[in-house]
């Protein structure tokens, strides 16, 4: 029987009228997008229909994901909140703090030794709070969700932005930061902008070595890293029926990178074989009765354009492998393309490790079609050139492939299996060498690739490609080696070529497992201690931020005016930092120091006002803070993009910076942003970015006449006394505003005024 059956069978008691109340009212037939969301209103049926990328919506998800990273901030505000128990089904999975190095058991135990502490406090917390634990081994968040918790049909919130992961059981599965979730876990609604709906059209059908993770590369060559703001990417056709759940989950995993708000497909026998492989015929049977509201209407399908803001249209029969990087997960380059842009670009032809697993492609079908070529190594006499290693999604697809001889088949190449965890895929890789920063490539069947983001080293050249195809470049050693018409020599001196991948949808013998990792909750929390001592260097008990004054900001310093792109990973680094996540002094250590300063172009070097000397962001931002000085950061487009990590927002908040003004924001980061208290502005103007020099002051003129839609002006001082105004727009609305004016929204939900 599935977790929460009785939550997940109310909501689809309630589908039927919710759903034809939201058509009547809307006046037209309606995608599963809209389905969903007019589902989960926190009030019901509205009066009017919403307009999509306008109206600020109130939404009540049906549970919660955190992982031990963002769940340590997320937890140490709940536990300000004042609750005795979560209000929604929520959990917490340990998969973020094992590093990778050696392989599973040696990394698993030198973990748990290193992070005891941690797991100890959300072990304890959960148990505390009613909130189901997932223990470190057990495996990544999204692949456990998708195994466990993801029904059709439903609407989840998760403290990571991969949780739209959970899109390929057709859910609204979104990611946010902590403060969102803690609104939730709360009693509260949760609010998002109603998003806008992007339709892709899957023709035709896959075959060969094309797999669901080209469909992505595909579309995010498309839309590019910003082109899905806002927006929920939906998929449908022939070519997304006959797809199989966990390649849904997978196209899903990557709209992150897209900056969708979730992405999802409709309800079909694929996800109905997965719910019943994975133990939970009883949500499959549950959702066979209401199928016809857990899919698009016929009519939105049939004429797509009339429904959708945007459409694409993609034939699975025509596409080709890709591969995308490096250094953004949008630069799509088809397989048969590489070589001429590898050689255009001086890329490193040398592939020194071939990666795959991790939570956006470790299913049994992914590891299935990944071990029929690495058992061609032997067959056909190869070896294989680069190292190559697998990151199993949970206990429960490791233990399966295990069984089945996989593991057997990937230790006879010289392959290493890491543990059930996030490592490699967020920088949890201890890599032998990174530190010498060496100019090389690698390729990876995981979804980011930013500069330093495996491995530390800036000079790692990521490239994001399938398992079957990472597994084909790692046999041959070359990026641009293509497997559908290159051969290789063997050690007899004869030219072979890869046959094409096959594998299995999901396990002939069925899943199986011995310990899944899981820790149910207390039934009565109330006697569970939950001990934070003053002194760790790893946790730290949170104190309210400042209530805003009610006057305008003047005199406010540059702390840093940041160049070209600047994730949330620039913002606040992952690897060894990610150690610190529950301590806010500590990792605020880490504020803004992969940022590159506009004016020099370097990292973690800016220039502090008050003394003109140069230095390290977070020492200079902690000598305006002593000073009593307001900052003020400014970056580029899409500002914040990336992990969703609110340690990003409450790192400058923690230190005194009040304002970030940028050309745009990510979604998640600007909801964060003002959850924290912070004012989160962007130019009316883009070309104003140029006007701010590194010796600026700035002073809002007009804040104290905040209201939702007017503009904030800013007077510009220069070093040389002459000014310029220019004019910033915001999206807060009035309940937003509160959090601003109240120091953040957590000190209106523990006040009771929330």
């Amino acid at each position: 029987m599935a977790f929460d059956i009785d939550m997940i069978q109310k909501v689809y008691a309630e589908m039927a009228e919710r759903v034809n109340s939201a058509r009547k009212l809307v006046g037209k037939p309606l995608t599963l997008a809209e389905k969903i969301l007019y589902a989960h209103l926190w009030d019901n049926i509205p009066e009017k229909a919403f307009e999509r990328g306008v109206d600020y919506v109130d939404f009540a998800p049906d549970r919660i994901a955190c992982q031990d990273a963002t769940a340590q901030m997320a937890l140490l505000q709940f536990m300000r909140a004042g609750k005795p128990k979560v209000a929604v089904p929520t959990t917490v999975h340990c998969d973020h703090l094992i590093q990778a190095k050696v392989g599973a058991d040696k990394d698993l135990k030198r973990a748990n030794e290193t992070s005891n502490e941690v797991f100890d406090f959300l072990g304890s917390v959960s148990n505390k709070y009613g909130i189901g634990f997932w223990k470190p081994g057990a495996g990544i968040i999204h692949q456990v969700v998708l195994e466990n918790y993801a029904f059709p049909g439903g609407m989840m919130i998760g403290t990571d932005s991969h949780t739209v992961n959970a899109g390929g059981l057709g859910m609204i599965a979104i990611g946010v930061g902590g403060a969102d979730a803690v609104d939730v876990m709360a009693g509260m609604p949760w609010e998002l902008k109603f998003p806008k709906l992007i339709g892709v059209k899957l023709t035709g059908k896959l075959s060969g070595w094309t797999a669901p993770k080209d469909v992505i590369l595909k579309v995010a060559g498309i839309l590019t890293v910003k082109g899905g703001t806002g927006a929920i990417i939906e998929y449908f056709g022939e070519g997304a029926e006959a797809m199989s759940c966990t390649g849904k989950g997978t196209i899903c995993n990557m709209g992150a990178e897209v900056g969708a708000t979730t992405s999802t497909f409709g309800y079909d026998a694929s996800m109905d074989r997965y719910l019943r492989s994975t133990g939970r015929a009883d949500v499959a049977d549950a959702a066979n009765a209401v199928k016809e509201h857990l899919t698009g209407d016929a009519e939105v399908y049939a004429n797509p354009e009339q429904y959708f803001d945007q459409v694409i249209e993609i034939n699975l029969s025509e596409l080709e492998p890709h591969l995308n990087g490096p250094f953004s997960p949008d630069l799509a380059t088809p397989i048969s393309k590489m070589k001429e842009a590898a050689k255009e670009n001086d890329w490193p032809l040398k592939v020194e490790y071939g990666l795959i697993g991790s939570c956006t492609n470790s299913s049994y079908e992914d590891i299935s079609r990944a071990a029929s070529l690495a058992k061609q190594v032997s067959d056909k006499k190869l070896k294989t050139k680069s190292n190559f290693t697998i990151t199993p999604g949970s206990e429960q697809v490791r233990y399966t492939i295990e069984r089945d001889g996989f593991i057997d088949t990937f230790d006879k190449i010289g392959a290493t299996v890491f543990a059930n965890a996030c490592g490699p895929c967020i920088g949890m890789w201890d890599r032998e060498g990174a530190e010498k920063e060496e100019r090389n490539t690698i390729v990876h069947s995981f979804n980011r690739n930013f500069a330093k983001r495996a491995d530390g080293n800036p000079n790692t050249l990521a490239f994001v490609g399938s398992p079957e195809l990472v597994t084909a470049i790692a046999i041959s050693g070359r990026l641009d080696f293509n497997p559908l018409k290159d051969k290789l020599i063997n050690e007899d001196g004869e030219e072979v070529m890869l046959d094409e991948p096959r594998g299995y949808e999901l396990p002939p013998e069925g899943f199986a497992v011995e310990d899944a990792g899981y820790q149910a909750p207390a039934e009565d929390g109330s006697g569970v201690d939950v001990v934070v001592s003053p002194t760790s260097e790893r946790l730290q008990l949170l104190s309210p931020f400042e209530p805003w004054d009610g006057k305008n900001i003047t005199g406010a310093k540059l702390l840093i005016k940041a160049f070209g792109k600047c994730t949330t990973d620039h913002i606040s680094m992952a690897g060894p930092w990610l150690r610190y996540r529950g301590h806010l002094d500590n990792i605020s250590n880490n504020c803004l120091i992969g940022a590159v300063n506009a004016y020099n172009k370097k990292t973690n070097f800016v220039k502090n006002q008050l003394t003109g000397e140069y230095g390290g962001v977070p020492d200079t931002q902690r000598a305006y803070k002593a000073a009593g000085v307001p900052t003020i950061v400014v970056g580029d487009h899409n500002y914040g993009e990336g992990s969703s990590r609110e340690h990003a927002a409450m790192e400058p908040r923690h230190l005194g910076v009040k304002v970030v003004l940028v050309k745009s924001f990510a979604r998640i980061h600007e909801t964060n942003l003002k959850k924290q208290g912070m004012l989160a502005l962007t130019f009316a103007n883009e070309a104003d970015y140029d006007l701010i020099q590194e010796d600026d002051t700035f002073n809002l003129i007009d804040l104290e006449a905040f209201a939702p839609g007017k503009q904030i002006t800013i007077e510009i001082v220069h070093k040389d006394g002459s000014k310029d105004v220019i004019k910033t727009n915001h999206s807060y609305n009035e309940g937003q505003i509160g959090w601003f004016k109240a120091g953040s929204a957590l000190n209106l939900i523990a006040a009771g005024k929330a």
